[in-house]
């Protein structure tokens, strides 16, 4: 890093002004500032409309891309450039983000576009608001239909959902299909023709509700789709028993996590989960999660994959929880931190510091990730990823912030530097390092004046007079 490096952190700091933020507002694209700017939990108004007037469209669509800007502001991109409005429709958050709905009119602007992939993307977007949403269920374009039908099914009015089940549109029909197949056979039956080769094929294999008829059909017919159809439910008994001694193992490994097996039934099939092996979790019991007594045969089963499937279930009771925690299978012990509300603590923190996963860095995140105590426990640990959770302690002293921004790794120096109990005199300091400037200027006890004495350090402009 330079000393230019150290504005990036300046686009981060929560407590910079409006006139340090436009400073640096590029005139061109530079990703790590735009990004910065826009991820920003607060942006100042001024900020807010300097980037989306912005002349470069790269930096508007980062605000139609921010899952934390204002859904006003976002909104005002639609008075701009005409292309701008694909922009906010498509906007791409991260997985699993909130996002606050723009105002209705920005949205009514949008679904009445005459350009129809601005009017699809917008009502395919998983934010727009239910309100919104509910009308396009009888809209005259299909594809707004099927939007409705994706998202709100058990919303609509008893009779629209008769309608969208005979939809002329195949594609309407087989989004509504796909909400009632699991006790529909005739619906099954039809998505079973129309589906096949589609993504949700494999959804119908598994979820659908099958005849007699259908399934010894599937089963002569489709070979690739055994391992699903042998997870379906309402697969009769005596045929899935016909696919216990399977040659394929995926297929042997279907019948053996089926619902109505005793242990010991299902521990004469011959299966094997490895530890890194990615099981999607059983539909049957992400169906049965309220039902605690299911979850609580799952959760004390010997097969891996029902315990899996109990782990991300934030309805699993309490004992199953503690049980869990202590599972011999790792990916069960890290699905329940991932899912859980009630994960133990310890256990969060053990798999922090011992997984190799890459959602194990995550977990931090987790609401019940452990934070007192961590100072006394962890400041002098031999691992500096152990030694950057003394930081996590809200009892941690400036004293030891200080020691911390001298430790031999990078990656706890700049953990330290980004501190705000950090003595404002070493921040300062800081700010001339190359390996943490970074994360110096954008401490929120760093002082304003010396924001604006770095700024003019490394040559950004001051903002002409207003006048």
């Amino acid at each position: 890093m330079t000393a230019g490096d150290a504005v990036i952190g300046l686009a981060a700091n929560r407590s910079a002004p409006a006139d340090v933020l436009l400073r640096i507002v590029p005139e061109d694209y530079d990703w790590d500032i735009v990004q910065r700017l826009t991820w920003r939990e607060s942006l100042p108004d001024e900020v807010g409309e300097a980037l989306v007037r912005h002349p470069v469209r790269l930096v508007r669509g980062a605000i139609a891309d921010s899952w934390v800007a204002s859904p006003e502001l976002k909104a005002k991109l639609l008075d701009g450039p005409e292309s701008d409005a694909i922009l906010v429709a498509c906007g791409a958050f991260p997985y699993r983000a909130t996002v606050e709905p723009m105002p209705d009119w920005a949205y009514e602007r949008l679904l009445n576009h005459p350009r129809p992939d601005i009017r699809h993307e917008t009502a395919l977007s998983f934010h727009i608001p239910v309100h919104v949403l509910a009308p396009l269920a009888t809209h005259e374009d299909p594809l707004l239909r099927m939007a409705a039908c994706r998202r709100l099914w058990t919303e609509l009015p008893e009779d629209v959902r008769a309608a969208r089940l005979h939809d002329p549109d195949d594609r309407v029909r087989q989004a509504a299909a796909l909400h009632v197949m699991h006790e529909d056979a005739e619906q099954t039956a039809w998505l079973v023709e129309t589906a096949k080769g589609g993504y949700e094929y494999q959804n119908v294999l598994e979820s659908g509700l099958l005849t007699r008829e259908l399934a010894e059909r599937l089963m002569a017919e489709d070979n690739y789709g055994l391992s699903l159809l042998a997870l379906n439910p309402t697969l009769p008994s005596d045929l899935a028993a016909r696919l216990a001694g399977h040659e394929d193992p995926r297929v042997r490994l279907a019948v053996s996590a089926r619902p109505e097996l005793t242990e010991e039934q299902r521990a004469a099939i011959d299966w094997k989960v490895r530890p890194e092996d990615r099981l999607t979790p059983l539909q049957w019991v992400r169906r049965a999660r309220h039902d605690v007594d299911v979850l609580r045969r799952c959760a004390h089963s010997g097969h891996t994959w029902l315990r899996r499937s109990a782990a991300v279930c934030e309805e699993l009771p309490e004992d199953c929880v503690q049980l869990l925690a202590e599972d011999e299978d790792f990916a069960v012990r890290l699905l329940l931190a991932e899912f859980h509300p009630k994960a133990p603590p310890e256990l969060l923190l053990d798999l922090y510091l011992h997984g190799d996963h890459r959602a194990c860095a995550m977990l931090v995140a987790r609401p019940q990730f452990p934070s007192a105590g961590l100072a006394a426990r962890c400041a002098d640990a031999e691992s500096s990823r152990e030694r950057a959770l003394a930081l996590r302690d809200p009892d941690a002293s400036p004293a030891l912030v200080e020691r911390l921004s001298q430790d031999p790794s990078v990656w706890v120096r700049q953990a330290a530097a980004y501190d705000p109990r950090l003595p404002v005199r070493r921040i300062v300091e800081l700010l001339d390092d190359p390996d943490v400037c970074q994360s110096a200027a954008a401490n929120p006890s760093l002082p304003v004046a010396e924001m604006r004495a770095l700024l003019d350090r490394v040559g950004v402009p001051e903002l002409p007079a207003r006048g």
